[in-house]
């Protein structure tokens, strides 16, 4: 089981090389995109929602409702072909929803393990903070998601470009 994490730039071109089965986009609603080819409608979460963390003018915040759809959506993956889940830069929101993912597939996993295999795997990870507080809570981690996060450390990102997760 594998997310590919990505941009919304690099979508069809992965989508292409890769064939995933499901798809998650997290823009905000006026950059929202239709269903690419290659992706069946129903296997397309569209969430829409701004890239912060404290509630702002104008904008959308995540919220708990987004984090229940997020899990309900991943839990109707069966995880044989990848699933792709992008946002505008792949840095932020998608590598949040990969690790919310990761971490509801694997309970007895350590968090900060799994935070840590996706800083290896990507410099320009910057999980979005309030997904992952918010998941955190629904999920009963006690806190160990947003600490997991917060130890990753800095981010680059200048090098930002796709990267797999394991689910």
């Amino acid at each position: 089981m594998t997310f590919i994490i990505c941009g919304l730039a690099e979508v069809p071109a992965v989508i292409s090389a890769r064939a995933p089965s499901h798809m998650i986009t997290l823009l905000d609603p006026a950059s929202m995109i239709a269903t690419p080819a290659g992706i069946e409608a129903a296997n397309h979460l569209r969430l829409g929602v701004n890239d912060i963390a404290e509630p702002m003018d104008g904008m959308i915040p995540p919220d708990e409702q987004l984090v229940h759809d997020l899990l309900t959506f991943g839990a109707g993956w069966r995880g044989e072909a990848p699933m792709l889940i992008h946002c505008w830069a792949g840095i932020s929101r998608s590598t949040a929803s990969a690790f919310v993912l990761a971490c509801e597939r694997n309970p007895q996993a350590d968090e900060r393990d799994m935070a840590l295999m996706m800083r290896r795997a990507a410099r320009h990870a910057s999980p979005n903070r309030r997904i992952v507080a918010l998941a955190d809570d629904i999920m009963g981690r006690r806190g160990r998601m947003a600490d997991a996060v917060a130890a990753m450390g800095d981010y680059d990102h200048q090098v930002a470009q796709p990267f797999d997760f394991p689910a």
